[in-house]
């Protein structure tokens, strides 16, 4: 952990390579506390960022820590066994339904000792998941699943069973993922170490910043890199499950989907997993949003399908705009304009926390170039809009106009009119000023040349 000031890649650059293949006889714990493997952790967890865990220590903070002699005392006392995880920090997020998701935010030490161990675990389970399964896995992503649900109704399974799985990450049976994972890792501390990470518990916060401890008697904590690793190894045997049963599916995490030629099979087939999950893997269906459908209908991963098509679903683009709405609206500082044009950018209260980041890569993977464009359009004019509001006074809407080369005469016409923001925002003055070029050299993403790229690189 010397190096802990090495530069390491960012964003897409930044991708999960396991080299190293450990074998079943290796000492498995052993490996996980190497050198090298507790490097290659530190750097993944320094590149994803992240906010604090209970301690309050942050990314910029933890190499110091190191360099004060922690990082041995923590080595010590995991080697003999004595090592006791922080509890996780919670964390709620709004979800798109409406409901609540419960983050769990661990401290920084404890991140790089679940990446270590994630780094030592893949290797051995990931070779063994189904091909079905894209969630969290080396060099899978959910644009190939999009992709193989397309694939799978072109061959005629217009009919999509789409179930939900109710708090998936807060329902898994502890006792049950200890016996799958037993099931390929026979080193005993390795389990242990596990063991105590889902038991780790939640420290939260109640009226007047006082601190209540949660006990963790099930789930495992949405925020932590070893969460991942664990939802695919819990589900794998629904995986096999599936494929034994010869259905056409693709999963993406707890997000499923199977494609069938009829209503009445669906509703059979849905019955049938419904139970299967509920008796075998001790996990709750939500039957109120479990259904089968009409594949034109359905909604995986944020895509609809229809003709062949991937196309967004309305509710997903519903949601992108509102959210560029929030993000643009007279409630927000000069600052925050700033981020809303730095799309590429990962700080908090940015478009990553919007979701509109994941939105566009979906968005990318469709065949949509005119909505492309015509969303380019309407967000350029929202992120005007802002701009507009934020100059308020007349003499500041002229001044700032001026400086970014409109003629005095158009520049006081725009900046004396008494048309609203929105509609001030299509006016000559103000495009030629917030030039599409403009807000490109801030940092305003583009969909369509992100479509260009995609589609038509070499």
């Amino acid at each position: 952990m010397s190096d802990l000031n090495t530069r390491i890649p960012t964003g897409n650059d930044v991708t999960q390579h396991f080299s190293l293949q450990p074998s079943f006889s290796e000492n498995l714990f052993e490996r996980t506390l190497q050198r090298e493997n507790i490097q290659a952790a530190w750097k993944r967890v320094r590149a994803n960022k992240g906010a604090a865990g209970i301690d309050g220590m942050t990314i910029e903070e933890f190499p110091d820590w190191v360099r004060s002699g922690q990082w041995e005392r923590v080595t010590q006392e995991l080697r003999l066994g004595i090592y006791k995880p922080d509890p996780v920090r919670r964390v709620e997020i709004e979800k798109p339904d409406g409901g609540i998701r419960q983050l769990g935010i661990p401290t920084i030490k404890d991140r790089v000792i679940q990446q270590a161990i994630a780094q030592t675990l893949t290797p051995i389970f990931d070779p063994t998941f189904s091909n079905n399964s894209f969630g969290f896995r080396p060099n899978r992503n959910g644009q190939q699943a999009a992709k193989q649900v397309q694939s799978i109704i072109k061959e005629g399974r217009r009919f999509a069973v789409d179930v939900d799985l109710s708090k998936f990450f807060d329902r898994v049976n502890h006792d049950l993922l200890m016996t799958h994972l037993s099931y390929k890792l026979k080193d005993k501390e390795l389990l242990k170490l596990i063991a105590k990470y889902l038991r780790a518990g939640v420290l939260l916060k109640r009226e007047g910043n006082k601190n209540h401890f949660e006990e963790s008697r099930e789930g495992v904590p949405q925020g932590g890199p070893l969460s991942p690793l664990l939802a695919n190894i819990m589900l794998d045997p629904l995986d096999k499950e599936l494929e034994k049963r010869g259905h056409k599916f693709a999963r993406y995490a707890d997000d499923f989907t199977i494609l069938v030629k009829s209503k009445r099979a669906g509703e059979r087939i849905l019955n049938s997993i419904s139970n299967y999950l509920e008796r075998r893997l001790k996990l709750i269906v939500n039957s109120d949003k479990s259904r089968v459908v009409k594949t034109l209908e359905s909604k995986f991963l944020g895509f609809t399908f229809r003709s062949g098509r991937i196309q967004i679903h309305p509710k997903t683009l519903h949601r992108f705009k509102e959210q560029v709405r929030r993000l643009t609206n007279r409630n927000w500082g000069p600052i925050y304009i700033k981020r809303i044009c730095a799309i590429n950018s990962l700080k908090p209260v940015s478009i990553y926390e919007a979701g509109l980041i994941i939105f566009c890569l979906y968005l990318n993977s469709a065949n949509c170039y005119q909505l492309c464009m015509d969303l380019d359009h309407w967000i350029r004019r929202r992120v005007r809009m802002a701009y507009w509001r934020q100059w308020r006074k007349p003499r500041t809407k002229v001044r700032n106009l001026m400086k970014l080369g409109v003629r005095v005469q158009a520049a006081v016409a725009c900046g004396i009119t008494s048309k609203g923001p929105w509609r001030s925002s299509k006016t000559p003055g103000i495009n030629q000023a917030l030039s599409n070029a403009y807000l490109k050299t801030e940092g305003l993403y583009s969909l369509r040349d992100g479509w260009i790229k995609l589609h038509h690189s070499k």
